[in-house]
């Protein structure tokens, strides 16, 4: 059994069974017997919420999709040497330190940067894509099989199973498709939401 979140809470419900079970089979119950049996269950306890949050918190792995598509890299020639460096050193971060399995990034429109595994399709951004950059707030969809308009990344990466979209400006995103539900960390939010913060900068020094 791989060890994760829902093998610390197995461990948990087996030892709290475990205490309860010797408990009912005692004869005679002494005061020290009964600190010691509170003492096993709260501790059998807590390795249970223990489990929960490390589930909660910690990437599913385990659901990794075969996704369609090739592994490749292509990119708007015309691009500033300097943006064009720092987008090519970024994509490869990405791509390497996360679960992400394919990164675009848009600017009015346009597909600048295609990077992972990707279709060969040309992506037209949606509905999802225009909200994030109007609002200027982070998208996530951590399961894109429960949610109505996945459809909108089918030229992305067929069946994509999560998607996460971080707004440049209001003209430009980011947009990143997981291995496998869920895949995405709050830290890697954070950390790329920073990167998109840096580019901003580098957008707007290229009149982009």
């Amino acid at each position: 059994m791989k060890f994760n979140g829902k093998s610390i809470i197995v461990i948990g419900i087996i030892m709290f069974i475990l205490q309860l079970v010797n408990f009912i089979s005692i004869n005679k119950i002494s005061p020290e017997l009964e600190r010691a049996q509170v003492l096993s269950a709260l501790t059998s306890i807590i390795i249970i919420l223990i489990g929960l949050l490390f589930d909660r918190l910690s990437p599913m792995s385990g659901d990794k999709v075969e996704l369609k598509g090739q592994n490749n890299f292509v990119f708007n020639k015309n691009l500033p040497a300097d943006l064009l460096e720092e987008l090519a050193w970024g994509s490869e971060a990405i791509l390497t330190s996360t679960a992400a399995a394919s990164i675009l990034i848009n600017s009015e429109g346009e597909n600048i940067l295609r990077r992972g595994i990707i279709s060969k399709k040309k992506f037209k951004p949606g509905q999802i894509c225009l909200r994030c950059i109007n609002d200027m707030k982070l998208i996530s969809l951590a399961n894109t099989k429960f949610y109505p308009g996945r459809s909108e990344f089918d030229d992305f990466c067929e069946d994509i199973p999560s998607v996460l979209i971080i707004p440049i400006n209001h003209k430009s995103f980011i947009l990143l498709g997981g291995w496998s539900p869920r895949c995405f960390t709050k830290s890697d939010e954070k950390w790329i939401t920073n990167w998109a913060k840096k580019l901003q900068l580098i957008f707007g020094n290229n009149n982009l």
